[in-house]
């Protein structure tokens, strides 16, 4: 599809990814160009696509064994058929919702599945599932479902057009997966389709003041050779928020701390790996990683996404109608 990007809004970009698991060697004596301040020089259109025909989890048959490159481009392609065939149309009969958006719409339609040299993107712990949450997280995710359509504020906050949070705008989703990267000194900036979301990276600075608590929280980067590692804290308390698919709702609290790496490997591939901290939610860290790849071809449509929303306006009235017994 064509896309057109209408505005950024900050230009300053980043996008680079480090390794917390598996693969790509960097290409034997190549070295990416750097900037007049000494960053690597990432800045263009990247695509994690290609992560979709990966589970997220490690599924249960495969714990313990070791897959070859060819075993796990099989699973790849197969997930990519399952896609297509499970979100077939099959009449009212056998559906089990409204239906959703044409298959155009989603990159696992257009894409050729490829494997990406992992059987999970979830990478440590090493069953590669993402540990349970802690008690308390359970309950509080559990009482905000049951009251979901109460009030605005209790729905997802993607859904309001707010944020996907780091983890839903990093991690590959089933469209809108390109990220522009841009660079000036002392900065690096990723511009994520969904929502139009910028994250604004300075590098080599202290943290804000801990009191400053922010939806994505306050990032900070440093380079260790070709890997950019960014570090966020002070985030903002969220009771209803993306986690790292699109099926699962979590929350965060204000002890996460989130740490990503992006390694340059190649003119063409940077890898990226997210490791979640945080004690409040999760009975101990996990780390997601994965590739992205350039994709000059890639041009992001503006997401106009408080434009379009009829969702939480729709959702709380059809509850109050609900009440009502209508």
């Amino acid at each position: 599809m064509t896309r057109f990007l209408t505005k950024c809004g900050i230009c300053a970009s980043l996008l680079t990814t480090g390794l917390a698991a598996p693969v790509a060697a960097q290409s034997d004596g190549w070295e990416p160009e750097r900037l007049a301040d000494g960053q690597p020089n990432i800045m263009g259109m990247w695509n994690n696509s290609r992560a979709v025909f990966t589970p997220l989890e490690l599924p249960e048959e495969l714990a313990g064994q070791e897959l070859t490159s060819e075993e796990l481009q099989v699973r790849a392609e197969a997930r990519g058929r399952g896609r297509i065939e499970s979100s077939e149309w099959r009449g009212h009969e056998n559906a089990s919702g409204v239906g959703g958006y044409g298959f155009y719409w989603f990159d696992w339609y257009w894409e050729t599945p490829e494997a990406i040299g992992q059987p999970s993107i979830i990478v440590d712990p090493p069953n590669g599932r993402i540990p349970e949450r802690t008690a308390n997280a359970r309950e509080s995710v559990a009482m905000n479902m049951a009251q979901l359509h109460d009030q605005a504020t209790n729905m997802e906050s993607g859904d309001r057009c707010i944020s996907r949070g780091v983890l839903g705008m990093m991690m590959p989703t089933e469209y809108n997966n390109g990220t522009l990267i841009l660079q000036s000194t002392g900065y690096v900036v990723m511009h994520s389709e969904m929502i139009h979301n910028a994250r604004i990276i300075p590098i080599d600075r202290p943290h804000a003041n801990a009191k400053v608590k922010q939806w994505e929280g306050d990032p900070r980067g440093r380079w260790e050779g070709n890997t950019l590692i960014v570090e966020s804290t002070n985030f903002k308390a969220v009771k209803n928020i993306r986690g790292p698919s699109a099926g699962i709702r979590s929350r965060q609290s204000e002890k996460q701390h989130i740490v990503e790496r992006f390694t340059v490997v190649g003119p063409d591939e940077i890898r990226y790996s997210v490791t979640m901290n945080d004690e409040e939610t999760y009975v101990a860290p996990w780390t997601a990683a994965f590739p992205f790849n350039r994709d000059d071809e890639y041009l992001q449509f503006e997401y106009a996404c408080h434009e379009g929303n009829y969702s939480v306006p729709n959702a709380l009235g059809g509850a109050r109608m609900e009440e009502l017994g209508r």
